[in-house]
């Protein structure tokens, strides 16, 4: 478990001390994404998207180079392709910016931190067992997730746990203790609990409920909700439809503590967070005026 002193989050050359909430924006060079459909595939969309999240207050971009779920086999060398020099084009473009790049694989984590990516997002849960080691001989950091035990790239199908937090949580910190023994800094390790990968709807809200027990591993905890399926499921709405779901999520995991939120609309996710962090009190409002004159 980290130091109970120090639960600073450090990335690149941005620090997130206990309270601060960090918004990651997801720009993804993929021709499939579940969700835009391709639409920061090309190399110049992809920038703009960058530039737009950064002005609209994302602390982070998360860069994937290949879709989560089933699709078009995608080798290692095109998603070499599609993140490498873009990774080092937003370092030449943003320096100041975390960068986080989406990927289950090793040697791209390797190629893609020597680029300047400050976070590898391991959404795979380990599923090559040399990623620590990756992360850790880049200087990157590393989020520790939970899939139940899938491969890559595949859909749950009834996964069943007799409690599915207290899996989550094993998983994630057995994970996370690997990485610190591996060479990771334990301050720039996150846990994220992974909604939807290897669970059902059910699993996915109970996660949701009881994320404070996440939290109270000491982990800084990612979460990762953005148009998800559960959310989709449980207010039968599409993907383009599930933006309030989405900041009614968010809202939940950051009142049980979570410190890092990978999103789609940063305006949106942005005015959520500041509200939750004034009402939790460890941030004050922007301007009171109402009945103070």
């Amino acid at each position: 478990m980290p130091d109970e002193e120090d639960h600073v989050l450090r990335l690149g050359s941005r620090s997130f001390g206990p309270g601060e909430f960090a918004l990651m924006a997801i720009v993804n060079r993929t021709p499939d994404s579940f969700f835009d459909r391709g639409a920061t595939y090309a190399t110049e969309a992809a920038y703009e998207a960058i530039d737009q999240a950064v002005t609209e207050g994302a602390d982070l971009v998360d860069i994937g180079g290949v879709k989560a779920g089933y699709g078009e086999p995608v080798s290692e060398d095109e998603e070499l392709r599609r993140t490498v020099d873009f990774v080092a084009g937003i370092r030449e473009r943003h320096p100041g910016l975390v960068i986080s790049v989406d990927t289950y694989r090793s040697g791209v984590a390797r190629r893609v931190g020597a680029a300047g990516a400050n976070l590898i997002n391991d959404t795979w849960a380990g599923s090559d067992p040399a990623m620590p080691a990756a992360a850790a001989e880049v200087g990157a950091g590393l989020v520790c997730s939970h899939v139940g035990g899938l491969t890559p790239r595949t859909d749950p199908h009834r996964m069943a746990y007799d409690d599915v937090v207290a899996d989550v949580i094993a998983t994630t910190t057995r994970l996370a203790e690997r990485a610190v023994a591996e060479g990771v800094r334990r301050d720039g390790i996150l846990i994220d609990p992974t909604h939807d990968f290897g669970k059902n709807t059910w699993q996915s809200l109970e996660l949701t409920r009881r994320l404070d027990e996440l939290t109270a591993t000491g982990w800084p905890v990612l979460v990762a909700v953005s148009n998800k399926d559960f959310i989709g499921e449980t207010l039968d709405l599409p993907p383009g439809r599930r933006g309030n779901g989405t900041i009614a999520a968010l809202s939940v995991s950051a009142w049980l503590g979570a410190r890092v939120f990978r999103v789609h609309d940063v305006p949106a996710a942005r005015q959520a967070l500041d509200l939750i962090a004034v009402l939790r009190g460890s941030a004050e409002p922007a301007g009171t005026r109402r009945s103070l004159a």
